[in-house]
């Protein structure tokens, strides 16, 4: 398996791990509720929700990025440069995640583009 399907494996897995971030929250001095989980994490403030907000954004980026990836490997996109283009998404993934927990909203807003522009890229590579 090459380097950029690994990377929509770990990317797939960066939305989950997220929310377990989220999950360490309080509500209302309660810890998460696994019998509602939707309603409790609607509730949260703080770092939490923005973990929350972390992890919807991940799911909603990766569908295009793994379309990218296995379009780009299965169209014979040149590997190397697949490689780079998947570990640079992955990379930029976790900055984006770092910067919602931290609250920093105008370079997140930057790293989001960032990643856009190597999901573009990748279709743009294809022979």
């Amino acid at each position: 398996m090459t380097i950029a399907l690994w990377c929509v494996l770990i990317a797939g897995m960066m939305s989950p791990l997220t929310g377990l971030l989220a999950k360490g929250g309080k509500v209302g001095g309660k810890a998460y509720d696994n019998n509602h989980p939707r309603q409790w994490l609607a509730q949260l403030e703080g770092r939490p929700a923005r973990a929350v907000a972390a992890m919807n954004n991940s799911f909603e980026s990766f569908p295009l990025f793994a379309a990218a990836v296995i379009i780009a490997h299965f169209s014979n996109a040149p590997a190397d440069t697949l490689n780079i283009l998947a570990m640079a998404y992955v990379a930029i993934r976790v900055l984006y995640t770092a910067c919602y927990l931290l609250n920093w909203g105008a370079l997140r807003s930057l790293v989001w583009f960032a990643g856009a522009g190597v999901v573009i890229t990748m279709f743009c590579i294809i022979p």
